[in-house]
């Protein structure tokens, strides 16, 4: 079966994502390259190395900076020994020592080598691995680096420098331009940091999506729709669709539309925050936080009647990510 190579500027279809083999693996990737990677325009928490996708990472390095909380360590322990156990086996013992152990393992030093696996995130515009498992790595003699930077080499060499090849039926997934054109417009307002905007502000950017052939005089013009209008049709459906997905809404519904990008509201992000503080505190909320659709009505009654659940969602998700929030059960926030 013949492949087809994917051009590395071009980002997959999510639903391809599962062909290329290192989508589901931690990708030993140089820092750098972490740092570097740019975020999908599909799915937040999806970033992309030479047109490979790549959400975990998995990384071997020394510490430069550190900043700890105060540890939180829960045991199970069974009945109470008499003091002098037999056969010399001390059950207290044995659990400090296992305590000094475990915190050897996860309490670390600047200059200490460590090891970390985990998803990427962006935080604060900062990008992070949030570690699902690390540990301190002895390595006095530097054999465990020697061996690890020989294998990310070929890695590189093998998989992560190559463009990723796809059968040539799976070509088949096209990319419709309404597809392509809300892309085009969620890259636009991330790498602008765009905080509203109206309609003619950002039409333009959705030209190169129009196919539209040069008319001539014998042309029926009652034919189809004019580029302009294939433009504007294009331009309300994506909005449409960001609207649906939360990532903008209108805050106030008038003939000259204003739309707001969700997650650069300052006034509906301290609104939410507010609540969650505020509701927090009640006995009804104290022990599981407040439920997203409290939220919502709140938010509604304080702020703005027309966000909507997808939005106040996106908003929770971009708070929880920054620590300014956590979700203590199914759809429950409260602060931190």
């Amino acid at each position: 079966m013949q492949a087809v190579t994917v051009d590395p500027e071009e980002e997959l279809p999510s639903m391809l994502w599962g062909l290329d083999p290192i989508f589901s693996a931690f990708a030993r990737l140089y820092i750098k390259d972490i740092l570097q990677m740019k975020e999908s325009m599909q799915v937040p928490g999806i970033y992309f190395y030479n047109s490979h996708p790549i959400y975990k990472v998995d990384v071997l390095g020394t510490v430069v900076y550190k900043r700890e909380r105060e540890d939180f360590f829960c045991y199970g322990a069974g009945e109470k020994l008499s003091d002098g156990a037999q056969g010399g086996f001390d059950p207290v013992a044995e659990l400090k020592k296992f305590h000094r152990t475990h915190q050897n393992s996860y309490r670390l030093d600047i200059g200490e080598l460590i090891r970390v696996r985990g998803p990427v995130k962006t935080s604060r515009q900062q990008r992070e691995i949030m570690a699902s498992t690390f540990y301190k790595v002895d390595d006095p003699v530097m054999a465990v680096q020697i061996s690890w930077m020989t294998e990310v080499l070929q890695l590189y060499r093998l998989c992560y420098d190559k463009p990723l090849h796809l059968p040539q039926d799976a070509t088949g997934v096209s990319v419709s331009p309404l597809t392509k054109a809300t892309w085009i417009l969620k890259d636009f307002l991330k790498q602008n940091s765009v905080n509203r905007f109206r309609p003619y502000d950002v039409q333009d950017l959705l030209q190169p999506v129009i196919s539209s052939p040069p008319q001539t005089a014998s042309v029926d013009q009652e034919a189809g729709p004019s580029g302009c209008q294939q433009l504007r049709n294009l331009l309300k459906d994506v909005l449409q669709i960001l609207q649906d997905e939360g990532v903008v809404y209108r805050k106030v519904q008038s003939q000259d539309p204003v739309y707001h990008v969700t997650e650069r509201d300052t006034d509906l992000l301290i609104t939410v925050k507010d609540i969650i503080r505020e509701d927090s505190k009640r006995d009804k909320y104290a022990e599981k936080g407040c439920h997203v659709l409290h939220i919502l009505s709140a938010v509604r009654q304080r702020y703005c009647l027309n966000v909507s659940k997808a939005a106040l969602e996106l908003l929770l998700q971009s708070l929880e990510c920054n620590s300014d929030i956590i979700s203590t059960a199914h759809n429950h926030y409260t602060i931190l």
